[in-house]
């Protein structure tokens, strides 16, 4: 059923949004140094993430290290890894839902289509939470890495550039998001709608009257 192939590839897109976005959250390359000097030799590289920043010499040699304190943090930052990780944990309770209410799954039992079908829509919406509120610490990052590339005040040596990472949380996103939308269209309600019947008897057995009829004649004629 086309339903059912709906429900499948937003699972699968929406899984692969929920990985991608896992592993944004790790990686240490939301900001990579920017050179806008004139300079053709460089000896390091700065990479910063949310929970760690890292140092790329041009030896090969990279040295990590985690923020000491949280609360030393910006509140920019405080506040991307607080709704990066709610972002997560939303997928984590969608994709229950989603597995344990998608029709090619017997977790509820067949006899319980419309509850099935009632536990898919909410995964879908939840994907579609979970999509918004990882993109928000996405743009907001994005947005600040900007403005402090082309503020004149800032020197040279702390401006910033988008890392890798940005672009991977974007595609994350969108995979959230779509895979979201195709498993709440792909849950409709099982069966059509019921109509009711007036006059039951009437339509079983619609050639009572004219067998009624065909009797008067017949006395008539007697």
């Amino acid at each position: 059923m086309a339903s059912t192939g709906l429900q499948l590839l937003g699972l699968v897109l929406a899984v692969l949004g929920w990985v991608f976005g896992a592993l944004v959250c790790a990686a240490p390359l939301w900001r990579v140094s920017a050179f806008v000097g004139g300079e053709l030799v460089i000896a390091q590289m700065v990479w910063e993430g949310l929970w760690m920043n890292c140092l790329s010499q041009s030896t090969g040699q990279i040295q990590c290290k985690t923020y000491d304190s949280t609360l030393a943090l910006p509140t920019s930052a405080q506040a991307a890894r607080g709704l990066t990780v709610l972002s997560l944990l939303l997928c984590l309770l969608a994709l229950l839902l989603g597995v344990a209410g998608a029709k090619c799954t017997h977790c509820m039992g067949d006899a319980n289509q419309a509850s099935k079908a009632r536990l898919t829509r909410i995964a879908g919406v939840l994907f579609l939470v979970a999509g918004l509120a990882y993109l928000m610490p996405i743009c907001w990052t994005a947005y600040a890495i900007i403005r402090d590339f082309y503020d004149p005040n800032i020197a040279a040596p702390l401006k910033r550039e988008l890392g890798p990472a940005l672009y991977l949380g974007w595609g994350a996103c969108v995979l959230l998001l779509v895979g979201g939308a195709l498993l709440h269209v792909g849950s409709s309600p099982p069966g059509g709608r019921t109509v009711p019947v007036f006059g039951g008897v009437a339509k079983d057995n619609p050639h009572t009257g004219t067998a009624g009829e065909g009797k008067q004649q017949e006395k008539s004629f007697v």
